[in-house]
């Protein structure tokens, strides 16, 4: 059994495992229902951002994290230690998502943005690699959070043979989506392409067979969002000049029956700049661009062939673009060095709404909110849409590394604070009854360094009700 740690404010269980359509468990839910119970959290729209504390002034809750007053961890499935399939945990935890799991246990399915040189390392066994020559994949943990304690009773390796597996995002069909932030290949000494993203279903108990997500495109892969009323997905890309993409699939639910990927523009302003000289505030109307070769034979040696394409047509080139997550409004993501501070802007993508509006239709893109300096906001990274309706926004920078919120009210404000100063905050998610937040602390991507910095998964429980996370 893997480590646990312990409560000192016992959870009533029952009250625990009441379930809803939020924090991942959107499997044991139709997709309208889910939109329904989903548009339900919302607050005011964000109005003009302003700083605050949120939850008040954050103190030391343990020897990794600072929290507000009332909020407590626990700290799981550290790098190294030997998981429930004899694999040891692997490094570089990254982006996460929280399913209903199996005897009513809360199922975590984690990336590992693991950046080894070719054949340097593995995640599981060689015979269920994509590609054996590739260290990254998924894990999942099955975890108990009973009267007085939280613990992992099952882990073990779900995808392998993937490479540097940043983020990606749950489906509401019960999936996971885990998205490769690379497109090095053969010429780069691995036995396989990459740049792809890899379905992982909830309910596997096992390794999955790696079957890349071709419709899905070859690039720099960061986040996606599912709408879970279409089916439609929005996809990242990180990259210094980068696209923001959705996927109209042929049959929703199915990405490998195929479908249409998409890159977006700003009606009437072709090739619209967003990286810098942004105000916050206005809704541009969008369009949507085919991409005609969604795996371009270049994209290897150029990790923008696919991006280069839509630009050539005139899509909107964004900076870093990370997190995504779906919301009440729309899709949330964050460009994160963007902004003219570069320390980060966070965008909102509103889908066609009201009467007739047609699923597929254009939208608008908002600007809500750019970081005046690293003291408010600094490089935003993995992101997700809290059960009340605010912002959770993870940072990946140098110095003093924090989680962050945004209310619906337009308040900026730290939650959380990472004591040991060491990579990034990554992987935030809710479980399904809204009570217990998971993210991550990334560690080392590489494997071998001296003094290794640990990889750890996280979860925290407290008083939520007294604002928006």
């Amino acid at each position: 059994m893997a480590p646990s740690g312990r409560f000192h404010d016992p959870l009533d269980r029952r009250d625990f495992l009441r379930r809803t359509a939020l924090g991942g468990a959107a499997a044991v839910f139709s997709p309208g229902l889910l939109a329904t119970l989903v548009r339900a959290t919302a607050g005011a729209r964000v109005g003009p951002v302003t700083a605050g504390d949120g939850y008040g002034p954050l103190r030391p809750a343990g020897p990794e994290l600072a929290l507000p007053e009332g909020f407590k961890y626990a700290v799981l499935g550290r790098s190294g230690v030997a998981m429930s399939d004899g694999n040891p945990t692997p490094i570089a935890h990254d982006g996460m998502a929280a399913f209903e799991g199996p005897d009513g246990l809360v199922r975590l399915i984690r990336n590992h943005e693991v950046r080894d040189a070719p054949g340097a390392s593995s995640i599981g066994d060689p015979e269920t690699a994509y590609d054996p020559m590739a260290g990254g994949g998924t894990t999942t943990l099955d975890v108990r959070i009973g009267d007085g304690e939280i613990e992992v009773v099952r882990d073990f390796v779900s995808l392998n043979g993937t490479l540097v597996n940043c983020a990606g995002g749950p489906t509401p069909w019960g999936s996971w989506i885990s998205c490769e932030e690379t497109t090095q290949g053969t010429a780069n000494g691995f036995a396989r392409p990459h740049g792809y993203a890899f379905e992982v279903p909830s309910n596997a108990d096992g390794p999955v067979e790696a079957t890349p997500l071709l419709a899905l495109g070859r690039f720099v892969h960061e986040a996606l969002a599912v709408d879970p009323e279409t089916g439609l997905l929005y996809l990242t890309e990180d990259f210094a000049s980068s696209g923001f993409y959705r996927f109209l699939p042929d049959e929703p639910g199915r990405i490998p029956a195929g479908g249409r990927l998409q890159i977006l523009a700003v009606e009437g302003a072709p090739n619209h700049d967003t990286r810098r000289g942004q105000r916050t505030g206005p809704r541009h109307p969008v369009r949507w661009i085919d991409i005609d070769d969604v795996e371009p034979p270049e994209a290897e040696s150029d990790p923008l062939a696919v991006f280069r394409q839509g630009a050539r047509k005139g899509a909107a080139a964004f900076s870093r673009l990370e997190g995504c997550g779906w919301g009440p409004d729309g899709v949330w993501f964050h460009a994160t060095d963007g902004g003219d501070a570069h320390c980060g802007q966070v965008w909102l993508y509103r889908p066609e709404e009201g009467a007739g509006a047609d699923p597929a239709g254009a939208g608008t893109l908002e600007l809500v909110f750019e970081s005046p300096g690293p003291e408010v906001l600094d490089q935003p990274d993995n992101l997700v849409v809290s059960p009340r309706g605010g912002v959770l926004i993870c940072e990946d920078c140098d110095g003093a590394i924090h989680l962050r919120g945004l209310s619906p009210a337009g308040e900026v404000f730290p939650f959380a604070r990472n004591l040991l100063n060491q990579r990034e905050f990554a992987g935030a998610c809710y479980d399904p009854s809204g009570r217990v937040l998971f993210f991550n602390l990334q560690g080392d991507t590489v494997t071998g360094r001296a003094n290794p910095a640990p990889s750890m998964t996280f979860a925290v429980w407290g008083p939520w009700e007294r604002g928006t996370l």
